[in-house]
């Protein structure tokens, strides 16, 4: 998934955000217990609050920014490995 980016940064952040959350509320409901996902964030509104979030439903959450990405994009990758069952 990917949102439709208008250029201008406060409307594609909320985009991209809303989406990583509908991908998370997913994985919630449909992985088994120690699943993982793979979500593409930016850094800017609710990044932090997102990733504290996957940090209580996961065991493990590493974030990084891949080599082959410009030193100027906010764009990072999360992976949350082990999901922990029940609700979150």
């Amino acid at each position: 998934m990917a949102p439709n980016m208008s250029g201008v940064d406060q409307v594609d952040q909320a985009r991209a955000m809303h989406l990583a959350e509908l991908a998370r509320d997913f994985a919630q409901d449909w992985l088994k217990p120690g699943g993982a996902l793979l979500v593409k964030l930016f850094h800017g509104v609710g990044f932090d609050d997102y990733v504290r979030d996957l940090r209580r439903r996961y065991d493990k959450v590493v974030v990084r920014k891949p080599a082959a990405s410009r030193a100027r994009s906010a764009e990072v990758y999360a992976l949350a490995t082990g999901l922990r069952p029940g609700p979150p």
